[in-house]
């Protein structure tokens, strides 16, 4: 299995490149924020791979680092989703934003990605969410930090329970955030109380 590649850049394509390593030309599908950092032709380059075998055919798909792949192949892990998809999904967005929307459960978000609908994005949300927090934490204690969410304490308790009771991700989280950064000592049961009626009120 070819997990790296190290050669030559030969031709760039709208999705893909021909790579010479030691006088073979290896043909690598390569998402849109590969693509953007790749150098010019007939320089060299360096590729982290993931080899997709199957019955009929064996395809290299390229990424520019190493996180790129891992989340790649957390895409691919979930029902439904297939390479040509995944790298649909990683175009789509930058990765930083993925991340965020997929940690922050942002299926409108996702819904904005070329195939993939309704449906798709809220499994991609429930399978991946806990994943990629994991798999990035800094880019998403960042988001988490701007929007005034507290990993484990009360605002995050509050979130919960309004999404519990069938309020959006999103919606939620604007709400707790409007009433905990006016009343930030607020306890729990309160805080989701007077987020229930910021909810009410749009």
């Amino acid at each position: 299995m070819i997990a790296w590649l190290s050669g030559v850049l030969r031709r760039k394509a709208a999705d893909s490149l021909i790579i010479d390593v030691g006088g073979v030309g290896y043909e690598v599908t390569v998402p849109a924020s590969t693509l953007a950092r790749v150098p010019e032709t007939g320089e060299s380059i360096v590729l982290h791979v993931h080899t997709h075998l199957r019955e009929d055919a064996l395809s290299l798909f390229g990424f520019s680092t190493e996180l790129e792949k891992e989340v790649f192949l957390l895409l691919l892990g979930v029902s439904g989703i297939g390479p040509k998809l995944a790298l649909s999904v990683l175009s789509g967005l930058s990765l930083d934003d993925l991340l965020r929307a997929l940690h922050g459960s942002d299926e409108s978000r996702l819904c904005s990605i070329a195939g993939i609908g309704k449906k798709t994005a809220g499994r991609l949300c429930l399978e991946l969410k806990d994943k990629v927090k994991h798999l990035a934490p800094p880019v998403l204690r960042t988001a988490e930090a701007e929007a005034g969410i507290l990993p484990g304490g009360t605002t995050s308790d509050a979130i919960s329970a309004l999404v519990n009771l069938g309020y959006r991700r999103q919606q939620a989280e604007e709400a707790v955030r409007r009433v905990h950064q006016a009343r930030p000592n607020i306890s729990t049961a309160q805080l989701i109380r007077e987020s229930l009626g910021e909810l009410g009120q749009r």
